[in-house]
């Protein structure tokens, strides 16, 4: 299937995208950035979870069909379009896209190559595999939630980063490049079963590495990178944040300078964890004695391992972004630009954001169909146009 994309390393590849909320659709994004020919097919009369319509940005650079997949003649339609296509996603509860009758089975049948990549939160078998859920409970149940918060609260997450976008949509890109660049090298296709508990488990593995060395502890405020001072956010007096992290002996020391702390007795040793709540009631007073932009000068130019808490509209007007150009607004959405960063194809990530339908007519005219058979799909509530 041809790629009009002119940049990106996945150019000449296709997939086909199941509509669906969140991961899925989000490596759908990271597949278009980067290239591929993502086409979304959707239900003609929309979408009854999150439809986030022309403001959606994980649709950018895709196509959009709107097809009823109940119907014989729109689950032929698609099928036809994966017979072309490299790869798949669809993020359906375990057993739907087989009742549809779009199951691994049947689409390897019209396509030996396809990589079939399956996105759910807690994979396609076991005893909790056809519950609902959502990206807390995910990342809950697998371990990625412990260390979230300070000790004696209840954990919490920036909401769909670890479990969503981390376990769920990155390790799903990853399965799906690894399945094509199986495929072409021996024409074998296969099931890809990306699931958000068992990617953002395996994201653990630094930490739990950590443990092993003991230097790490099981016990939430207790470890290396989530209970001393020099590893947290503080509150400054205009009530923002600033974080420091400075593991290293080093750089350390070097925050200790620029705080006014190289000479304090208190702060001599940096690894005791009976020294951390003092020390880190200290730096909490002194953070709190001043504005964050005092404390970005104070810090600017040094390896302090230090940086502001942001909110994203501000992220977008840090000098450092602008000058990586890592924000973009385009037809007054904010959004961040693609990544990673390719020297040779530059990615492609200021697509329009596909609307429901938009593309029905041109996808359905490369599979032959003329005019008159798609009015006639489309007055059959088969396919919906925009």
């Amino acid at each position: 299937m041809e790629n009009d994309k002119k940049a990106g390393p996945l150019t000449g590849c296709t997939f086909i995208e199941i509509e669906g909320i969140g991961p899925g659709p989000f490596a759908g994004m990271m597949l278009s950035d980067m290239g591929a020919t993502v086409i979304v097919i959707e239900r003609p009369d929309g979408n009854d979870s999150i439809d986030l319509a022309d403001k959606d940005i994980l649709k950018r650079g895709k196509q959009s069909i709107a097809v009823d997949l109940k119907s014989d003649k729109g689950r032929d339609l698609v099928l036809q379009l994966i017979a072309k296509a490299d790869g798949l996603i669809e993020g359906m509860r375990p057993g739907v896209m087989e009742r549809l009758g779009l199951g691994p089975d049947a689409c390897l049948g019209v396509n030996p190559k396809l990589v079939y990549g399956r996105m759910t939160g807690w994979g396609q078998t076991g005893p909790m595999s056809e519950r609902a859920g959502h990206d807390i409970n995910y990342i809950g149940l697998s371990g990625a939630l412990w260390y979230a918060g300070k000790p004696g609260d209840a954990p919490f997450a920036p909401p769909t980063l670890a479990g969503d976008i981390g376990g769920g949509a990155t390790y799903l890109v990853i399965g799906l490049l690894a399945g094509v660049l199986n495929a072409k090298a021996n024409g074998q296709g296969q099931v890809v079963d990306a699931n958000i508990v068992d990617g953002s488990a395996n994201m653990m593995n630094l930490i739990l590495s950590m443990v092993a060395n003991n230097m790490a502890s099981f016990n939430r405020g207790q470890s290396i990178l989530d209970g001393p001072h020099w590893f947290d956010s503080y509150k400054t007096s205009d009530n923002k944040a600033v974080t420091v992290g400075p593991l290293e002996s080093k750089f350390y020391h070097i925050m200790l300078d620029a705080l006014g702390l190289g000479e304090d007795d208190d702060f001599k040793q940096q690894f005791d964890p009976s020294l951390w709540p003092k020390q880190k009631q200290k730096l909490q007073q002194i953070f709190a004695a001043h504005t964050q932009a005092h404390w970005d000068q104070v810090f600017a130019g040094r390896d302090a391992c230090y940086a502001p808490v942001l909110s994203p509209q501000q992220a977008a007007q840090h000098e450092h972004n602008q000058q990586r150009g890592y924000y973009f607004e385009k037809d007054g959405i904010l959004q961040a630009a693609a990544a990673p960063r390719f020297s040779q194809t530059p990615s492609f990530d200021k697509g329009d954001i596909a609307l429901r339908g938009a593309d029905s007519q041109r996808i359905l005219h490369t599979l032959g169909l003329s005019d008159n058979d798609i009015n006639d799909l489309v007055d059959e509530g088969i396919v919906g146009l925009r």
